[in-house]
């Protein structure tokens, strides 16, 4: 069974780092690791593409590096993850009256009910990225969280819209295009770094998810097993390193370094009599640097990312501990010491680090148990979940096909030849019916992107 999952490819493209992993799910349902590069990211400030050629190049060596692991590896799709300022969101109500009430409600209806929302106004220069079905009702019955198999004559959803700038996406497509690759699906990393960390209990306790990257720190809420609330906000490990460069009069790599080996988020824990000597450059004395200012520095620019966490978990009404689930903290700014207490602190929630082996299988790559790649684990997640979608609709069609008893007994003989010629084949043709699949899956997916660029 596990030689018939497809190998899915998540390409996460940071501010700090690119990173692309391929996996396949085993027969327990558990990821399995087939290939793992990384490359330095030079072309990406804050979750955008700024430079193409920079980013095609790191995009290219990472894959490199994910070949060097795995030669056999053949990439062509990706499932890229999107961040930046430019991100938004906002929330829309949908409603279809059904043709035929007296049918159940089918999946079919409820991917339409998405589709229409694809035609929901923004403003100019902005694209929808992606429409989440949060809860649904059916005539007078609410919060219902799936409503295939329900009868009814009106289905309704409200829905979580996430929106980004036209050129900004344009810029990421580009770069993956002029690498050889081709994107499958855009998807936004707060989103892809949940799915890598969280279980369906913590969806159901509430949980804010907080992915501190490079470049930015995303946010999303998950209460009561829905998604309530995305957010972009603008700063991130880059920020805390610019600060301590500027603050203490040292290069940025050695900024970097301090912050990664003696960095806190806590100045109280901080030794006061702890000193880092740095080399003078070109024949200058040495400096001595004060752990406990580099902490000092640190904490102030973690206190203002959780502030910010905090402001919209009190939008959304979902502060004062209604959170059983607490504050998740993933992504490679998660790594600092003593976050979790300062992010307790400033939120009053509980915190804990989120690291991405949830649905990882035994045995894998220690490094890629980091809370760094929660978000390119998480991308591979997403590709399965789309794959496992499309087929069981491709599934549930077929099997509505019913053939008349006349024509039925018509084709008996017919079938019966045709089932001999299939058994003498079947081990021959084993590689093409996979191609046949797979082929299928493409056709399918193609052709809900033609409805989105319709909608859109």
């Amino acid at each position: 069974m596990n030689q018939e999952q497809p190998i899915i490819v998540g390409l996460d493209i940071g501010t700090t780092k690119i990173a692309a992993i391929a996996g396949r799910k085993n027969e327990f349902g558990k990821l399995e690791i087939l290939g793992f590069g990384r490359a330095n990211s030079n072309g990406v400030k804050h979750g955008q593409v700024l430079n193409i050629d920079e980013t095609i190049k790191a995009i290219r060596m990472a894959l490199d590096n994910c070949y060097a692991s795995n030669p056999n590896l053949s990439i062509s799709e990706v499932y890229v993850g999107i961040a930046g300022h430019h991100i938004k969101s906002l929330q829309t109500r949908g409603d279809i009256v059904r043709q035929n009430t007296d049918n159940e409600i089918t999946q079919r209806e409820i991917d339409q009910l998405v589709a229409d929302q694809y035609k929901t106004y923004i403003p100019a220069g902005d694209q929808i990225i992606d429409v989440i079905p949060q809860e649904y009702a059916v005539d007078n019955f609410q919060n219902i969280i799936s409503p295939i198999g329900y009868g009814g004559v009106k289905v309704g959803a409200n829905f979580h819209i996430i929106t980004g700038d036209k050129n900004a996406i344009k810029n990421i497509s580009r770069a993956v295009e002029k690498s050889g690759l081709q994107t499958k699906d855009l998807v936004l990393q707060p989103l892809a770094s949940a799915a890598a960390v969280m279980g369906q209990e913590d969806l159901e306790a509430g949980v804010a998810i907080v992915d501190i990257g490079g470049g930015t720190t995303d946010l999303a809420v998950f209460y009561e097993g829905i998604l309530k609330h995305t957010a972009v906000i603008p700063f991130g490990g880059e920020n805390i390193t610019n600060d301590i460069k500027t603050g203490l009069g040292v290069l940025k790599t050695q900024a970097e370094q301090m912050k990664v080996q003696f960095g806190s988020a806590l100045s109280n824990e901080a030794k006061g009599n702890a000193f880092i000597t740095i080399p003078g450059l070109r024949g200058m004395p040495a400096k001595e640097i004060s752990v406990k200012n580099l902490a000092n520095i640190i904490q102030a620019r973690m206190s203002e990312i959780m502030d910010f966490v905090s402001y919209h978990l009190k939008q959304v009404g979902l502060d004062n501990k209604m959170l059983n689930g607490g504050v998740v903290l993933t992504g490679g700014g998660a790594q600092l010491k003593h976050l979790i207490q300062l992010t307790e602190y400033v939120t009053g929630l509980n915190a804990r680090i989120g690291f991405p082996t949830e649905h990882l299988a035994s045995g894998q790559i220690e490094e890629l148990a980091k809370p760094t790649y929660s978000t390119c684990i998480g991308l591979i997640l997403k590709g399965y979940s789309d794959y496992e979608h499309n087929r069981k609709q491709f599934e549930q069609s077929h099997l509505k096909v019913e053939v008349p008893p006349a024509l039925r007994k018509l084709a008996e003989p017919a079938e019966m030849e045709m089932e001999e010629d299939i058994q003498k084949t079947r081990v021959k043709n084993r590689k093409g019916i996979k191609d046949f699949w797979g082929k299928f899956k493409d056709g399918i997916i193609d052709l809900f992107k033609e409805e989105e660029d319709h909608a859109l």
